[in-house]
């Protein structure tokens, strides 16, 4: 019986916010973002993890702004480069959608197709591209932003 009881510990130890993870959805990859919970030093408060996550909201949201900027000027270069910016940023959280939609403006800014493996030279395709592509990036943006708050409750 001593067996039995220790797994059942064990497993309710193992799973601690578990249940929460898997109402995340789809748009987080759970074993990269688990690697982001495992940092925090008390599971309760989750301090280390939900200032990162609440960084990235801030970051991405100051992103965008920029982003929008960019396109009305047709910046291209720039574009690619924000882009680049927050792909890195959602990969370390595991926010796999908004990673690759920020990946295909980086190609899109970059004067590539969505893959980033053939020349686009039709600069007003890429900005349009980049235009549809932004509008979902929000999209994906605003549900993981439901999904990871309503996890780690109010901002502090």
């Amino acid at each position: 019986m001593s067996p039995t009881t220790h797994d059942e510990e064990r497993s309710e130890e193992g799973s601690v916010g578990a249940p929460d993870l898997s109402a995340l959805g789809p748009n987080i990859d759970v074993l990269t973002f688990e690697q982001i919970l495992e940092m925090d030093d008390d599971e309760d408060e989750r301090e280390f993890s939900r200032s990162i996550v609440f960084g990235f909201f801030e970051q991405a949201e100051a992103t965008f702004v920029k982003m929008e900027d960019a396109l009305k000027d047709k910046d291209l270069a720039t574009l690619s480069s924000l882009g680049h910016f927050l792909k890195g940023s959602s990969a370390t959280l595991g926010l796999t959608k908004v990673k690759d939609s920020c990946e295909k403006i980086q190609h899109y800014g970059a004067k590539k197709d969505e893959d980033g493996t053939a020349d686009e030279p039709d600069e007003e395709k890429c900005l349009e591209r980049i235009k549809e592509t932004l509008d979902a990036v929000k999209e994906e943006y605003d549900e993981v932003e439901k999904s990871l708050k309503k996890f780690f409750g109010p901002a502090p």
